[in-house]
């Protein structure tokens, strides 16, 4: 039960931790989830392992931000290298984040610990044990093969059914990856700021234009996009494709991978890569259809439900949480399927959005009325809030000061 004060009852109060302060797909969602939910309800503050962007806009929504750098030998060893020698040599800084960590948790006395990423997991996950506070794991990454290494993902799975006493998971997707844990799935909601109250109030641009929105990643299908072009730009010679997106987490080498088959196309006059925006809104509204081309299953696919909201048809990638965004209860698609991969594919479906703008127009319209009602942030703090209330109450509460 909440703790009171006198009559008044206290808000519950919990203690996020991230690692990471730039403005990637999780982190945006959990922005928009903080700044959803009832601070009369529940006192947030946030821990991160690095300073960044989202410092700032977080301590607008949260109670409280606090940085303690996880260092750079143990921030740079990604999700792909854990269990390599470099995430052995990493130990000693994360022993040092997980002593800082521990400490901090110890003084800050929260009701509830929750862990938002894979190095999150690992040393929240320690510290939360050692201290007797309820964790919650909140998990935005599919826990399969294509996203961890094998040698890793059983351990991690175990430790999924272990420690925490609840998980919230982005998608029946990704709790399907998780099997035995305790799951709760909340979809990443949509702010109301984002979605148009009229799909028809969407105008296509004169000459079309293909949008991919996302950070430059290989499980983001640049590449696919860029190899599919060739064909649709023949078949529309005004057609101007845009990438919109940064390369965070070391895909450095991948972004120029995607220039250079842009530049052995001759392609520099239909296809731009270009930098991530804050706000996507005025190139969803400036776009004819957007294109989510991830050649491996995605956990959601935020990008998908931001163009329904906004009226834009959609063209993605049949995998992972994307077939329960536009696919709802086993109804009539709302957008257009393709196979993870599959060029051909791909520009085939592209072609039909840009060839047949009717049939588009009323699927986007579909597509706005069923996002508007399924994914609202609202919901997902609604879900959120009461498995951090039922952690909560599963075990001691720290006291009061």
């Amino acid at each position: 039960m909440p703790a009171r004060q006198g009559e008044r009852e206290l808000p519950l109060r919990v203690t996020l931790v991230g690692h990471s302060a730039q403005a990637s797909g999780a982190e945006l969602a959990l922005l928009r989830l903080l700044g959803a939910t009832d601070p009369e309800q529940v006192q947030v503050e946030v821990v991160l392992m690095e300073d960044g962007e989202l410092v700032r806009p977080l301590a607008e929504v949260a109670h409280r931000v606090d940085v303690l750098p996880l260092g750079r030998t143990a921030a740079g060893v990604g999700r792909a290298r854990l269990g390599s020698l470099e995430a052995l040599r990493a130990l000693p800084a994360a022993c040092t984040t997980l002593w800082r960590l521990t400490r901090h948790l110890a003084r800050r006395r929260p009701d509830v610990v929750v862990t938002t990423t894979m190095k999150a997991h690992a040393l929240g996950s320690i510290a939360a044990r050692l201290l007797r506070m309820p964790l919650v794991w909140h998990v935005h990454d599919r826990f399969a093969p294509e996203y961890l290494p094998r040698g890793v993902l059983a351990p991690l799975r175990f430790a999924a059914r272990r420690l925490p006493v609840a998980v919230v998971a982005n998608s029946r997707a990704t709790a399907r990856t998780l099997p035995g844990a305790a799951v709760s799935v909340a979809y990443p909601g949509f702010a109301p700021e984002q979605a148009l109250d009229d799909p028809g109030r969407h105008r296509d641009p004169a000459e079309p234009v293909v949008l991919l929105l996302g950070r430059v990643s290989p499980t983001k299908g640049q590449l696919e996009l860029v190899r599919a072009a060739p064909w649709l730009i023949a078949r529309h010679p005004g057609l101007r494709i845009r990438m919109v997106g940064a390369p965070l987490f070391g895909a450095e080498e991948y972004a120029r991978a995607v220039q250079q088959e842009i530049d052995r196309h001759v392609l520099g006059d239909h296809v731009r890569l270009e930098g991530a925006v804050d706000d996507p809104s005025a190139l969803i509204d400036a776009a004819t259809v957007l294109v989510h081309a991830s050649p491996v299953p995605e956990p959601f696919g935020q990008v998908v439900v931001e163009a329904m909201v906004r009226g834009l048809p959609v063209v993605a990638t049949e995998a992972g949480g994307v077939p329960e965004i536009l696919v709802p209860d086993g109804g009539a698609p709302l957008g257009l399927l393709v196979p993870p991969g599959d060029v051909e594919a791909l520009a085939v479906a592209v072609a039909e959005v840009l060839d047949d703008p009717a049939g588009a127009r009323r699927r986007a319209a579909a597509a706005h009325a069923s996002a508007v009602e399924r994914f609202a942030v609202a919901a997902a703090a609604d879900v959120v809030t009461e498995v951090w209330r039922r952690a909560g109450a599963s075990g001691h509460r720290a006291p009061r000061a």
